[in-house]
């Protein structure tokens, strides 16, 4: 039995490994790249469940990072119980073959009520009065005290909102991935597991914000990259295709890796590096549900002046979830009409799957919609459904990734309108210790924003997710599917 530790960095891609990530480079010099075919849709819950079960949707039932409850008339997204993963996990298999083997999850999704020993996620509390405290979940329970005595409490709005990233290469008290990676080494000099599952998501955030291949310090100024003629003279040029803007943030997700991979390598810890998914530039943001109302298809309720979606009442509407939306008929009649509508109203090149083609995608489970659409590579979808933003529910202008039916990148800015929105933040803030009801609406509405995307198979192989290992003789370098991922991990545990 050989001991694992797998880092996950979050929109790590060959395309980003470079004279940026010097210590990443190294490690891979010195094992093997493998390009990972993107799970379907490539996106978190759906990409680490191909990961740890070595199966595909259809059968272990993550089809996003969220769907609708059919039973309950309900859309809900970010679920954390590890129950709704309905095959064996790579940490039941191993513990069968091998006595005394141990696993630890640091921050990887579906992470509570696991058969993992040793665990730690986000997890707010709700107390009665509708307040919210930011806090962690571990199993043993006795870890969560533990662990803060010695980290401090967990950064929770660096991990996820517009204060998202790291702040500083050297060192920031809320930075989330820093302190997703020391209580990485935490759990390992406490407890030792033979796999150790480790959460980064740094990447992500500003890969969202700002894309890929963009140029100076706002939004994109010049064509998108798929553009063929761009990408051509690019090359011809010899202009780099990285926005500068996002070195600093390979910089600094380099240095968190580094150090995690040479602390591990004193402790006779093997590596693997590798990511859920590549991020691609993104211009173009589709409103499906705002189509469908149009249609006449998709019903909201009015409450205190506001719309909320009704999806148990609606005939047809979406979740979105990135570049993927499930589109679900309560009215199985009107399908043909749905692909004539889409067809006409949405930019050329999206895909439609239907039976046949989920049957082929791995995805033909209960809860995927009756139909998948597949944005192109330049567009993404929201969850918008209002016609007017005067109407936009409460939660619209919040960071609520529970009670909006459907992902929202939007999340991670500040609402540019706001005339001096730290001032605003800092009094809602005031708000709140006060102990009066406040509501944090400083979101923007305005999908325009979002220049990064991922969930569909990025045409350029560079921009797949990677798995790198430090043991090139366990994983040859070249391509590998995502439920292959499983076995690579199995190999290096059980190698002689």
């Amino acid at each position: 039995m050989k001991r694992l530790a797998v880092i996950n960095v979050v929109g790590l891609t060959e395309a980003l490994i470079g004279e940026h990530t010097p210590r990443i480079a190294k490690f891979v010099k010195r094992g093997a790249l493998s390009r990972i075919a993107p799970a379907f849709p490539a996106v978190t819950c759906t990409a680490q469940s191909n990961y740890l079960t070595g199966a595909p949707p259809a059968r272990h039932g993550i089809v996003g990072n969220g769907w609708y409850h059919r039973e309950l008339a309900e859309v809900h997204f970010w679920k954390q119980s590890n129950h709704v993963v309905q095959a064996p996990k790579i940490w039941d298999d191993l513990r069968a073959q091998v006595p005394g083997f141990t696993a630890a999850n640091c921050f990887w999704w579906y992470n509570m009520h696991s058969s993992v020993d040793y665990s730690i996620t986000p997890r707010p509390m709700y107390p009665a009065d509708g307040r919210k405290f930011f806090d962690v979940y571990t199993q043993p329970g006795n870890i969560r005290r533990d662990i803060k005595l010695d980290l401090g409490e967990f950064p929770f709005f660096g991990f996820w909102g517009p204060a998202a990233g790291i702040k500083s290469p050297q060192g920031a008290a809320d930075c989330a991935t820093r302190w997703i990676a020391e209580s990485a080494k935490w759990i390992e000099k406490k407890y030792k597991p033979t796999l150790n599952l480790v959460y980064l998501p740094h990447l992500d955030y500003n890969l969202q914000r700002q894309g890929v291949y963009s140029f100076g310090h706002g939004y994109p100024q010049r064509p998108s990259p798929i553009d063929q003629k761009y990408k051509d003279a690019l090359v011809a040029d010899s202009v780099p295709l990285l926005n500068y803007t996002i070195h600093p943030d390979l910089r600094a997700i380099d240095a968190i890796v580094g150090d995690l991979v040479e602390y591990f390598d004193k402790r006779g810890v093997q590596v693997v590096l590798l990511s859920e998914y590549g991020i691609t530039n993104v211009d173009t943001p589709v409103h499906l549900n705002r189509i469908f109302r149009q249609q006449g298809w998709l019903t909201v309720k009015n409450e205190l002046g506001l719309e909320i979606l009704d999806a148990g009442a609606s005939k047809v509407f979406a979740v979105a979830d990135h570049q993927v939306a499930h589109i679900y008929l309560n009215d199985r009649s009107l399908e043909s009409k749905v692909r004539a509508v889409l067809e006409k109203q949405v930019p050329a090149d999206l895909t439609i799957f239907g039976a046949t083609e989920k049957a082929a995608a791995g995805i033909d489970h209960p809860r995927a919609g009756d139909l998948i659409a597949v944005a192109p590579e330049n567009a993404w979808f929201t969850y918008y459904y209002w016609l007017e933003d005067r109407v936009a529910p409460d939660f619209a202008r919040t960071v609520d990734i529970h009670r909006k039916p459907g992902y929202d990148p939007v999340e991670l800015f500040i609402d540019p309108a706001l005339h001096l929105p730290k001032l605003k933040i800092a009094w809602r803030l005031l708000q709140k210790k006060l102990g009066f009801r406040m509501l944090m609406d400083v979101i923007p509405l305005d999908a325009g924003l979002v220049k990064g995307s991922h969930g569909r198979r990025p045409a350029d192989k560079k921009d797949w997710p990677v798995f790198i290992t430090g043991q090139p003789e366990l994983q040859r370098a070249g391509e590998m599917e995502s439920t292959d991922v499983y076995h690579a991990l199995k190999r290096h545990v059980l190698a002689q």
